[in-house]
């Protein structure tokens, strides 16, 4: 398996798309990181900076889009690319069967190929996070305490996770289309419909289930908005980025964003507004946490059974 890993982390070192990608993405990064420290800068001329300030260069927004917002939209692209054709391409060249008659178990290529995925992954993430802590350093004159360290050593967890789960997806429909164009755009095609039309699914059913009648009626507005949450959740890119902005955010304290509140308990938020630590942030998304990685893991099972399955021919 270690020897089918290193030769494909070589063949996505190597290419030309994997480079192109790879400044695409510090490209856009680096524009929007730039933006929000600029922003941020401003607000906090002058003023004494608060706690937790460093972690809002990955949320505040810059002209279009924060850091997480781009990853939660555009990540599910970076395992897409890598993973589309990694069987598929193999089939094609007449290299797979080459690669099975090594005396290597079958199940070896699928492993090293996904676990060499998961390692491109997680350079590419890590290179990131690093590069816009150093521009924060540089711009703003922030230095992150070790709460924030590890607020964003679980941020970059869950994102190798999400994106993990976009790479199996690929590797699922290269292992199942003979043509790359075909399992790029089933690929594709699926990340479409969890960007956008679970959440138009999820208004619908919402407002045809538990319609909202009269929007002074907190009970017809939250079984309203509970209903759609629920539905949603259906979306690794809902999960993702519920997850994501509670932990990065340690002053939220539920993943909805919809919260009614008595006077009482208003009163008391607004009197003990201290920030929550990392593992009450890790509490509050923890299932959110561990249906996303249960759909990475499932995903790659799958891909592991139907190749395992499947015939390998010379033809």
């Amino acid at each position: 398996m270690l020897k089918i890993c290193r030769k494909e982390l070589a063949d996505h070192f190597g290419s030309t798309r994997f480079l192109i990608l790879f400044g695409l993405i510090f490209m856009v990064a680096l524009v929007t990181t730039y933006m929000a420290a600029a922003n941020l800068r401003e607000t906090l001329e002058g003023m004494t900076k608060p706690s937790q300030v460093f972690l809002l260069l990955f949320t505040v927004p810059g002209k279009f889009f924060s850091l997480v917002q781009f990853i939660a939209f555009f990540g599910p692209l970076i395992g897409i690319i890598t993973g589309f054709d990694a069987i598929n391409r193999e089939r094609n060249n007449r290299t797979l069967t080459k690669l099975a008659s090594q005396p290597i178990y079958r199940d070896a290529i699928i492993n090293g190929k996904f676990l060499a995925g998961v390692l491109t992954i997680t350079v590419m993430l890590v290179s990131l996070v690093l590069l816009i802590a150093g521009m924060g350093l540089f711009t703003v004159g922030i230095v992150p305490g070790w709460e924030e360290v590890g607020r964003l050593l679980v941020y970059l967890l869950i994102s190798i996770a999400y994106v993990s789960f976009w790479l199996g997806l690929a590797i699922l429909f290269s292992i199942l289309f003979r043509s790359l164009a075909t399992s790029a755009l089933a690929a594709v095609a699926l990340w479409i419909f969890c960007s956008f039309f679970i959440g138009f699914a999820a208004d619908l059913a919402a407002d045809g289930v538990k319609p909202v009648k009269n929007p002074r009626d907190p009970e017809q507005v939250v079984a309203n908005r509970r209903l759609a949450d629920t539905v949603s959740l259906a979306s690794p890119v809902v999960l993702y980025s519920q997850s994501t902005s509670t932990i990065l955010d340690p002053f939220r304290r539920s993943r909805s964003n919809l919260v009614l509140l008595s006077p009482l308990e208003r009163f008391s938020l607004e009197r003990f507004q201290n920030p929550l630590p990392l593992d009450q942030s890790i509490l509050v998304v923890g299932p959110h946490l561990l249906l996303l990685a249960g759909l990475t893991l499932c995903c790659f099972a799958l891909s592991y059974l139907v190749f395992l399955r499947q015939e390998i021919r010379s033809s």
